[in-house]
């Protein structure tokens, strides 16, 4: 190997060790359990939190935390810290409990401690990114000289001091990278769960199940020492060096569950919860287009469709603001005018489309008036499965009467033009002086449609000409 190679080989080696030992100890949660009877003879169990420290080193070192209970976690053929992907200890969220066999007793371990030890004490230690990037459950054993009980030992747990220390090895993990998943409809997922023990060859059964509603489903299961499996899933061969990971090809809103993988290694029992949610975001849509016109005191219904979204809750908010202030302070983030929220707004009532998804339509009625040209008008669309709003607007353009009153009189204008040359024509042989009046106050009403009033007057006049040909 060349010395480059050597050098970046030894990189590699020191980095992967400083990030299996970056956490020395984490403080963590002691629940402890007190069981008795109450007066009425039933029996309880008294859950006590407690103060505890999980520790990592050798046997004989000095307890991190003296007044609290300590875990010390001594080599063995696991590390939790490896399954804990260099998260820092302030990451890392610790919950330590007693572990009951159920009254299995006869079950030998595999992995054993010194001579006189045959006997095992069982603890949980349950590991969260804070941040949900994964969950981690190891078991902890605790050799013995002490045999257990003939009944099921939470009936009489062994007292554990406060300051005491319980020298325990790491004998079987149990991890998943999705605590939680979101899926689009239509989606694949790969629920990640993997095991690890500290023996070759564990009795190893791994089952995968899903709860909906209260009702539970086996998805999939498999025995390593009688080799059945049954439902699919998960790849078989991947099992064998502990990946039992669930594969969903097809979200649907019927996918949307709890789903539990479970691995047996007698006398343990480890599962972890996946919850799947489908989220599907809503498609959105106005019932007109980007601009919109519409004549003084005119009414237009407008529509905003939320459409094809899950889970049931979105929001739908109308806004307006001045459409050229809005251009003017865009990209600015201070100064910026704010829009105001629409009052008169409707909703209808939710609609479930056949896929199990829903839509929804906000609307109102719009009032053409003049101040009201030139404003935008904004659908916001808010959902979970959106990071940010949907947002879809027009701009109202008001056109005044005015300007409808001129078109009118203009198109009349013409029409009375046509009527008069046929009128001319049959007045052409008389040679009569109205002719040249009737065409100098036709050439000044033409030139005056641009003003109304003077429109008008020369309207009259040319009536009045009109009148004396018509006598003549």
């Amino acid at each position: 190997m060349s010395p480059i190679l050597q050098i970046l080989a030894y990189v590699c080696l020191c980095a992967g060790v400083q990030s299996v030992h970056q956490v020395s100890w984490l403080p963590c949660l002691f629940t402890d359990e007190h069981v008795f009877l109450d007066p009425d003879g039933h029996m309880r169990t008294e859950h006590v939190p407690r103060d505890a420290v999980l520790q990592f080193g050798q046997t004989g070192d000095p307890p991190a935390n003296p007044h609290a209970v300590t875990f010390l976690v001594t080599g063995s053929k696991l590390d939790l810290r490896r399954f804990l992907e260099g998260a820092e200890a302030e990451q890392l969220e610790c919950e330590l409990r007693r572990y009951s066999t159920k009254g299995v007793h006869d079950i030998r371990w595999p992995v054993q401690g010194s001579a006189g030890q045959e006997h095992n004490r069982w603890f949980s230690c349950t590991l969260a990114h804070a941040k949900g990037l994964f969950k981690v459950t190891g078991f902890l054993r605790h050799p013995s000289d002490r045999p257990p009980p003939d009944h099921q030992e939470y009936h009489s747990w062994p007292a554990i001091r406060d300051g005491e220390t319980l020298v325990t090895s790491v004998a079987m993990v149990i991890k998943t990278r999705s605590p939680s998943v979101r899926a689009a409809l239509g989606s694949g997922q790969k629920l990640h769960c993997h095991f690890s023990a500290d023996h070759k060859g564990p009795n190893v059964t791994v089952e995968w199940h899903r709860r909906r509603r209260g009702e539970v489903t086996r998805l999939f299961s498999h025995a390593a020492r009688s080799g059945v499996a049954e439902g699919s899933g998960v790849a078989l061969r991947a099992l064998a060096s502990g990946d039992a990971s669930y594969d969903l090809p097809f979200a649907e809103v019927k996918s949307e569950a709890t789903y539990i993988c479970s691995v047996s290694v007698p006398p343990l029992l480890g599962a972890l919860e996946i919850d799947l949610r489908i989220e599907e975001a809503p498609r959105v849509s106005l019932n007109i287009g980007p601009a919109l016109s519409l004549p003084e005191g005119g009414e237009q219904k407008v529509s905003c469709h939320a459409e094809n979204y899950y889970p049931l809750d979105v929001e739908i908010v109308w806004y307006v603001q001045d459409a050229a202030a809005a251009a003017a302070a865009s990209g600015r983030r201070v100064g910026a005018p704010l829009p105001k929220e629409l009052q008169n707004v409707l909703l209808s009532s939710h609609r479930h489309n056949q896929d199990q998804t829903y839509s929804l339509t906000s609307f109102f009625y719009l009032q053409a008036w003049p101040e009201a040209s030139g404003r935008l008008f904004t659908c916001s669309v808010s959902h979970p499965a959106l990071r940010m709003p949907v947002k879809k607007s027009f701009v109202l353009t008001v056109e005044e009467r005015s300007d409808w009153m001129l078109k009118l009189l203009g198109g009349l204008v013409l029409v009375s033009l046509v009527a008069v040359l046929f009128l001319l024509l049959g007045h052409l042989h008389s040679g009569n002086n109205s002719l040249l009046l009737l065409l100098c106050s036709y050439h000044r009403t033409l030139s005056c449609c641009h003003d109304e009033e003077k429109l008008h007057l020369g309207l009259e006049r040319t009536l009045y000409i009109l009148k004396r040909i018509d006598e003549t």
